[in-house]
């Protein structure tokens, strides 16, 4: 039998149809796996976990078997309970696997403290990123005669003046006294300095 009479022959088609009955369910069994492996169509929706306590945390991912992980005390943010949820990760209405681990990071139970930098003679383009970086904020801004322009001369805080050392806390405002720039030398006081009496002595 050739080639073309065998292809058109009924063994031909029937292994054929044998062969496509045998990928067919390969293919069913395989999608059958993947699915129970990855447990598809089961995912959980992440709940709201912010403003909750570390004990309600758990209460409520233990019923939907997820599991959490405390990073960390984020500094204190007065919107949120003390010792609440301030941040999760995935996000709230994420979808996951059972078992998934949510990460969260409560808040602290008040503000932190800073020491006050030394600032003195320092520019004001010096100064406000030094404050930043320390977690205070940049408060009201006075002048007052001095000859450097925009250095800083004092810091307050609450009307206090403040030294350097002294502490304050997390996200205070800081005040500072700025020099104005215009006291200089004057050289018309030299014309109301009063002559002396005195008289070179002579040397002999």
């Amino acid at each position: 039998m050739s080639l073309q009479e065998y292809l058109k022959s009924r063994t031909f088609l029937f292994q054929m149809l044998i062969a496509m009955a045998i990928i067919g369910v390969l293919g069913y069994l395989f999608m059958h796996w993947l699915t129970y492996t990855t447990d598809h169509g089961n995912e959980i929706t992440v709940p709201n976990l912010q403003k909750l306590s570390e004990q309600q945390v758990e209460e409520k991912l233990d019923d939907l078997n997820l599991d959490y992980v405390l990073l960390d005390s984020v500094d204190y943010n007065p919107d949120f309970p003390k010792h609440t949820v301030v941040e999760q990760d995935p996000i709230a209405g994420s979808k996951v696997k059972e078992d998934r681990k949510i990460y969260i990071k409560i808040n602290s139970s008040g503000f932190t403290t800073v020491k006050i930098p030394n600032l003195i003679e320092k520019t004001y383009r010096q100064a406000v990123p030094t404050l930043k970086a320390l977690g205070l904020e940049e408060g009201t801004i006075s002048y007052k005669p001095y000859l450097g322009k925009d250095m800083v001369l004092e810091m307050r805080w609450n009307g206090k003046k403040l030294n350097p050392g002294d502490k304050v806390f997390k996200s205070s405002k800081i005040d500072l006294v700025l020099g104005d720039g215009k006291v200089g030398f004057d050289d018309t006081e030299l014309d109301s300095i009063p002559p002396t009496d005195e008289t070179p002595v002579n040397a002999n």
